[in-house]
């Protein structure tokens, strides 16, 4: 999914760009929003929903012949773009967050940053030179959005089995306890080096597809690392190559980790970590 976040003072036309965006994007397929309400609340007083939530529930969802609302707590930008990305969506357009670190289209002289292309008014919008920016934007990915690519395959007719593996921080090793790890790709080859692996192991018999990912960055004791997801005709020939898929990504694409624990911080392969 490839995001962009459209940002600007009141007034500026924020929205009117959004639905511009959202219409110009559809041509390259699925789209989603998100929008930052700052302290509206949506699930009013005294409604049968907001009932729901007083009495405890962590999740309410809502569904009426035309609609699914969902209700949550603990909400933030990352949870709203997983849940766009989970549905399967291409594209995400978000409309504020001028503080998050997404590429952001800016009306006016709003200062924020990550910005990609600045408009100094609505009119002056080059709707296809923003879509072309949005087109080459780096892909946000989680293991949903993945399994809901792969079975958009050419030849998932064919397929019998899906099978994933997810990799996340361990929180102790040994006697040592994990704050986070940070991840580092090397002159944005990791991206190249995955989708090689992918390919030659799409040739193996029974193979319909092979997908990786692999996060960087700082990533927290308990979250998600690396997703990896093999389409097969048979569970016998899925699993040798899920196993092969995922050392193969260890050994050959060009990322590093550096540990930061309670004893100190290190990147793995340093001859003063611990052992």
């Amino acid at each position: 999914m490839k995001i962009i976040s459209v940002v600007g003072y009141k007034k500026t036309g924020k929205t009117t760009l959004v639905e511009t965006l959202v219409k110009a994007l559809k041509k390259h397929g699925s789209v989603g929003t998100a929008k930052h309400l700052h302290e509206h609340k949506i699930n009013m007083p005294d409604t049968d929903t907001w009932k729901h939530a007083n009495a405890g529930a962590d999740v309410v969802v809502a569904v009426t012949p035309d609609e699914l609302v969902k209700f949550s707590r603990d909400n933030n930008l990352t949870s709203a773009l997983d849940e766009l990305a989970n549905a399967g969506m291409d594209f995400a357009v978000v409309e504020g967050f001028k503080d998050s670190k997404l590429p952001k289209i800016s009306l006016g002289e709003v200062e924020a940053p990550d910005i990609i292309k600045r408009l100094d008014k609505l009119e002056n919008a080059d709707i296809e030179e923003l879509v072309n920016i949005i087109l080459k934007l780096p892909e946000y990915l989680t293991l949903e959005s993945l399994l809901h690519k792969i079975k958009k395959s050419n030849d998932i007719g064919k397929a019998g089995a899906i099978g994933t593996f997810t990799g996340i921080v361990r929180a102790v090793a040994k006697e040592t306890r994990t704050e986070f790890l940070e991840f580092e790709e090397y002159g944005g080859l990791a991206w190249q080096k995955m989708n090689e692996i992918c390919a030659e192991l799409k040739e193996k018999e029974g193979i319909i597809d092979v997908l990786m990912h692999h996060r960087t960055g700082i990533i927290h004791a308990g979250e998600d690392i690396v997703y990896i997801v093999v389409a097969a005709s048979h569970r016998e020939q899925l699993f040798p190559v899920l196993r092969e898929a995922i050392e193969r990504l260890k050994v050959e694409v060009p990322i590093w980790k550096k540990e930061h624990t309670l004893e100190g911080e290190w990147w793995v392969h340093d001859r003063n970590a611990p052992s």
